[in-house]
Formats: C-alpha cells, structure tokens, sequence
C-alpha cells in the first residue's frame, strides 16, 4: 500500500486550485453558488415528477400544486444552503447530529402515533416534523467530520466512532418503527467508512459480523408485519388479497406497460385503484405502466446523470470534508432509487422508501433538495 504521503500528493493533484477557477470566478452560477448540470438533472426529474403525479393521483389538482409547492421551498432551501461554505458545515456537524438524537428521543417521549408508528413530533401552529428525514443528512455529516480528521487508511478508533454513531441512529429509528429510513441512515454512514479508504480485510470482515448478527436482528428488532413483507417477497401469491397484492398489482402494472406505455393518462392499474400508494411508493409501476420501457429508461438516465455528477463533484473537491459528505450523500441517493425500484419489482421487501422527486410528500423532496444544496456548496466554494 502506498505510503500516506504519496497518497495524499496524488490527491492534491488531482483536485482544484484556487486559481483553477481564476477564469470562471465571474460565470454566473458560481457566483451564486449553483452547479447548472446537476440544477438541470434535478429539474427535469421534478418535472417528469409532476406529470407522472398528475396521473397517478387521478387528475388531483390540489395534489399536484402542493408538491410543486415543495419542490419551491425545497429549491429554495437548496439555493440557500449552497451559500454556506462547507467549512461552516464541517464545523457544525456534531451539534447537528447530537440536535436529532435527541430529537430522535423525544419522538420516544411525546412523539404522535399513526398507523401503529411513532415517528413524528407535533409543533403548535406549524404541524408535524419527522426527526429522522433530518437524520438523514446530520448522521453523513457527523461520519464525514471524523473521517475527514483521521489519517488514510482511518485508525480503529475513528472507525468505531464513525460506526457507534452510525449504529446509534440506526436503532434509534428503526425502533419507532421505520425500516426504511433506518437502513438509509445505516448505508449514509457505511458508504462514507468505505469512501475513507477502509481495506478491504476490515470491509470482509464486517460484512461476515452483518450475516452473523441478521437472525439477532430478525428475532428482536424486525416487528411481526415487518417479517410477514419479508416473506412474502418470497411467495406473494400465498396470500394474494392480503400481503402479497400490492408487489402482484405492482408487476401487473409493469409488465402491461410494454415498450412504448399504453400512453400517457391511460394507464389501468392505478386509475381502477388496483395499484395501492399508486403516487406514493409505487409511483414507478403506474409511470411504467403509461410510459412502458422507454419511459424507465429515459427517467434512470436522468438520475444516473444526477448520480454521475455528484459523483464528480465528490472527486474534485480539494477538501476530505466535502469529499466524502458529497459521496455519502448521492450514494445514499442511490440507496434510495434501488430500494424503491426493488420493492416495486418484487425483488425487494416491502419497505416504504419514496422515490426520489417522483413519489408525493413534501419533507422527503426538501430533505433531498437540502442536501443537493450541500454538494453545491462543497462544490463552488474552492
């Protein structure tokens, strides 16, 4: 392995100068502090992300203008915290993670109860937060704070800590319960112990301490409707009208699609309500459905390029900080169009993650869009 220093002297060489960006300190989006590829990419995947809502939620108007509404603010939270140099938030990343663990336990102490889950936190006169969507962006930035201080390859030291507060959210979550996003939270902070130059004896060895520990975590944290997903992954046919209808209506809705989609507004599946959350998490099966193949292929092409170039950004920036948070955050990205698409497709449990920019609900779009923000932060301030 090459000494830390020869690593460290190809690193410099291939990020930014300052005066690498002498020419362009006077184009516009950086001086607003905006990168206008990934703006685009993220544009047009809200716009398809409307049209296919307008659909799926059968025509509704009102639906359709208060995710537009989100979209604003969430753009608006971009643009703002792209503003803010990454130093600010190297800075602050403990007290933002130490802020929603406790918010984390106070959903436990008065948090409100619906449909058998206790994730949210009621605020008079303002309505309800979900403290977990925040932990989503504050667990990378505490994993990338203290990664970003230690030596590379990280000592064991920093790599416990990195995973004690990995692991921490991790449980805090899924114990509300919330099984997406706790794994979400979980695959933030281990994307960013892989980004940190782990070797790959410490990555096999975590990966056999994983498989060891799943029937532990199959028999005491895994709720009963939890295990019943799981299974009928396996074999939905065995309760068709119960469990296992919603991955069926899902493959029906995908599989009518064909190549070309039977068309936009003239999808069954979702307009008959055979397809449930048909603008929620299954979004994808009902714009399968009207688009067909064409249709998914264009909108993973939209969302590699979004992947791609944050990607891009997290290779170029000159700061450890900035590059790391930036990879954690668009592979988390990933986690989340992987999940979704899995699920619909049956090849996945049943889980509740969103779609990113296309499924309705305003906290997790701004949530994305917040951390967007942040890349183009790590990515105009040199």
């Amino acid at each position: 392995m090459p000494l830390q220093s020869d690593i460290q002297l190809k690193f410099l060489r291939h990020s930014p100068r300052d005066g690498l960006s002498i020419k362009n300190e006077h184009h516009f989006f950086t001086r607003i502090h905006l990168d206008p590829w990934l703006c685009l990419f993220i544009l047009l995947t809200a716009c398809l992300g409307l049209m296919t809502l307008y659909s799926a939620s059968g025509q509704n108007t009102s639906m359709v203008l208060k995710q537009a509404m989100s979209f604003g603010i969430g753009f608006a939270v971009m643009f703002f915290l792209a503003q803010i140099p990454p130093k600010i938030y190297q800075a602050l990343s403990p007290f933002f993670y130490v802020f929603g663990l406790l918010c984390l336990f106070a959903v436990f102490a008065f948090g409100e109860v619906r449909l058998g889950a206790k994730r949210w936190i009621g605020i008079p006169g303002f309505g309800s937060v979900q403290p977990s969507e925040f932990m989503k962006i504050a667990m990378p930035m505490a994993a990338a704070w203290i990664l970003s201080r230690a030596s590379i390859p990280p000592a064991m030291s920093k790599i416990f800590k990195a995973l004690l507060l990995t692991f921490v959210s991790f449980l805090l979550i899924a114990k509300q319960p919330d099984l997406g996003t706790s794994v979400l939270v979980l695959a933030s902070g281990i994307f960013i112990l892989f980004l940190s130059g782990l070797s790959w004896k410490l990555i096999g060895s975590a990966t056999a301490f994983i498989s060891i520990i799943i029937p532990m975590l199959w028999e005491f944290l895994l709720h009963d409707y939890q295990k019943t997903r799981v299974l009928t992954l396996f074999n939905p046919e065995a309760d068709a009208l119960g469990a296992g209808w919603n991955i069926i209506q899902s493959k029906i809705a995908i599989g009518s699609g064909g190549f070309f989609g039977k068309g936009y507004l003239n999808g069954t599946q979702s307009h008959l309500h055979f397809l449930p959350e048909g603008h929620t998490d299954f979004i994808i099966a009902a714009f399968s459905e009207e688009f067909g193949l064409m249709g998914i292929i264009i909108l993973f092409s939209l969302y590699l390029s979004i992947i791609l170039r944050t990607l891009q950004i997290s290779m170029q920036s000159f700061h450890h900080y900035g590059k790391l948070l930036a990879g954690g955050l668009v592979l988390s990205f990933f986690v989340y169009i992987f999940v979704n698409a899995g699920m619909v497709s049956g090849i996945l449990p049943v889980t509740g993650i969103p779609l990113p920019f296309m499924s309705y609900g305003g906290t997790a779009i701004i949530t994305l869009m917040a951390s967007f923000g942040i890349v183009m932060s790590i990515y105009t301030h040199k």
